[in-house]
């Protein structure tokens, strides 16, 4: 029975795979459908279609090699969950629709089709939801330790001045990485100023605040300087609103207003020099 539902999906999936595009076109919150060439979309949905008849003609093995694949691309091109899902839905619509349309659904037949579609898209939606959450973790785990390596270095700038750009949300475990990349380049270089840059911090907090504070003493303790430069009106703004106390620290608007002091600090200045 599964062959010959199988059969027919096959026999008929240029225009179920028509209607069901359609369907998830007028999605209104997924831009795929949008941003994505025709060629692109054409293949996907061709590939979206020979993944379900997969789960019902083929090995185990098999579809679930096929299932990996389709699920790296569909996170690739930016899926949500909430569209993987509907498209499942849609999609069992659709043959529901097309097998009632030419009556191969009948009183006879329909509670056996029936049981064996649900059967088959049930457990279906859970392979393709779990490897889709799979790899969809995969990826953020990898954009995490990659934004942690570009994020957390202590780069100098001048003799004695070093330089950490702090980008994106910062932690406890972060927190504790900056710390130790900090104090590390603190002695490595000789640094005696230091310009925690947050620029591309896109939320300072109480957290965010108390970790800065932290990293700020450990620097000290090293005989250092710390600087906090990069803070945009939004932030100053919250700062107060939250009562966070950073007196003990020098701030700047900009890395260059901060370069600047942090020269002067170390009795140097930048001057014009007219040749």
């Amino acid at each position: 029975m599964n062959k010959r539902i199988a059969s027919y999906i096959h026999e008929n999936i240029d225009e179920i795979l028509e209607n069901w595009r359609v369907k998830m076109e007028e999605e209104k919150d997924d831009r795929f459908f949008q941003i994505m060439s025709d060629k692109v979309v054409d293949n996907t949905v061709r590939e979206f279609g020979e993944l379900m008849i997969s789960n019902l003609t083929e090995e185990r093995a098999t579809y679930t090699a096929k299932l990996n694949d389709f699920s790296v691309q569909i996170v690739r091109y930016g899926w949500s969950i909430s569209f993987v899902l509907k498209a499942l839905t849609n999609f069992t619509e659709v043959i529901y629709e097309k097998m009632d349309e030419v009556e191969y659904l009948n009183e006879g037949n329909f509670k056996s089709h029936r049981e064996i579609l649900t059967n088959w898209i049930t457990p279906l939606n859970h392979s393709i939801v779990d490897a889709y959450s799979v790899v969809w973790e995969k990826t953020v785990s990898l954009q995490k330790i990659a934004l942690q390596e570009l994020s957390a270095s202590l780069i100098p700038v001048f003799e004695k001045i070093s330089v950490m750009p702090l980008v994106g949300t910062i932690d406890t475990e972060r927190a504790k990485l900056i710390m130790e990349n900090l104090l590390q380049g603190v002695v490595k270089h000789r640094a005696e100023v230091v310009l925690l840059d947050i620029t591309g911090v896109p939320v300072v907090d109480t957290m965010v605040a108390h970790h800065i504070i932290q990293a700020a003493d450990a620097v000290r303790l090293v005989g250092a300087k710390c600087m906090l430069v990069g803070i945009r009106p939004e932030i100053a703004q919250t700062i107060v609103t939250l009562g966070i106390n950073l007196n003990d620290f020098t701030t700047t608007s900009t890395l260059q207003k901060g370069v600047e002091q942090a020269l002067a600090m170390t009795n140097r200045a930048i001057v014009e020099v007219n040749i």
